[in-house]
């Protein structure tokens, strides 16, 4: 005989009931069957965190940290939950296990208080989940100078490999001569101001990477290369003026800009 649909419901949930009530005297707790799913794939739930990279590399004694513009800057988190989207307005927080800086918890302004020979570290905290950030400290940039405001290269048309300058090379410093200091990590940008061609000289890294900006070492140097394409030159003695920078709180600092002139000769 062929039940009604409303006593196979009821027989259904009799059953439903009994196993539940077997489960319960076990002593196993019943979880709704799209619980886990709903948890893991919650909106809220975090699974990582970005940390992106500072605005600058160093901060310097007695001030925050500030952009290239001299405009103070909060660092930046970015967090993503179980299905890769970004959460807003994550409560994360900071901190700096380290001397020589205070962090701002809440808006992970750092400050700095005292020069450290190593970098600091900046932990940005959401749950159980970090990511960190380095910082160096380093002393108000007074002046900037040439090391070698004058260079040359010796250029050829078969060999590339001759083609790259010398490092043009400047450096930042802090307080008056002779008692002066280096500034470490700090930004200096370069730029050619004057070339016969437009192609003829391009700015390069250690490595050769087009480049237009470097970081001051622990002496408080910096510098950029040329390439040199020859086949742009206009005449056998030719010449690439760069020009160095470098900025606090905005406003260049005292020197800058610095005139790099590179000469160019055909090698042999």
């Amino acid at each position: 005989m062929k039940l009604s649909r409303a006593t196979q419901d009821f027989g259904r949930r009799s059953r439903l009931a009994a196993r539940a009530a077997l489960l319960a005297i076990l002593g196993i707790t019943v979880l709704a069957p799209f619980a886990c799913s709903d948890i893991i794939s919650s909106s809220a739930s975090v699974l990582s965190i970005v940390f992106d990279s500072l605005a600058a590399p160093s901060v310097v004694v007695g001030d925050t940290l500030r952009d290239t513009t001299g405009a103070v800057v909060r660092p930046v988190v970015h967090v993503f939950n179980f299905k890769g989207e970004e959460v807003a307005q994550a409560p994360v927080y900071f901190l700096s296990p380290d001397s020589g800086v205070t962090v701002d918890s809440a808006t992970g302004i750092v400050t700095a208080d005292s020069l450290r020979s190593t970098p600091a570290r900046i932990v940005a905290t959401i749950g159980t989940l970090q990511a960190v950030q380095n910082v160096d400290v380093t002393l108000r940039p007074d002046s900037l100078q040439a090391v070698n405001a004058l260079d040359s290269l010796h250029y050829s048309v078969v060999d590339t490999t001759l083609n790259v300058s010398p490092l043009l090379q400047v450096k930042l410093t802090h307080g008056i001569a002779p008692d002066d200091s280096a500034v470490k990590s700090w930004i200096v940008s370069f730029a050619i101001v004057a070339q016969s061609d437009p192609r003829l000289g391009e700015l390069v890294n250690d490595a050769g990477l087009a480049s237009i900006v470097d970081t001051t070492d622990a002496s408080g140097m910096a510098g950029r290369k040329i390439r040199v394409h020859p086949l742009f030159i206009t005449s056998a003695v030719d010449s690439i003026v760069v020009n160095a920078t470098a900025k606090y709180r905005g406003v260049q600092v005292t020197g800058g800009p610095v005139r790099l002139v590179l000469l160019l000769k055909p090698a042999g």
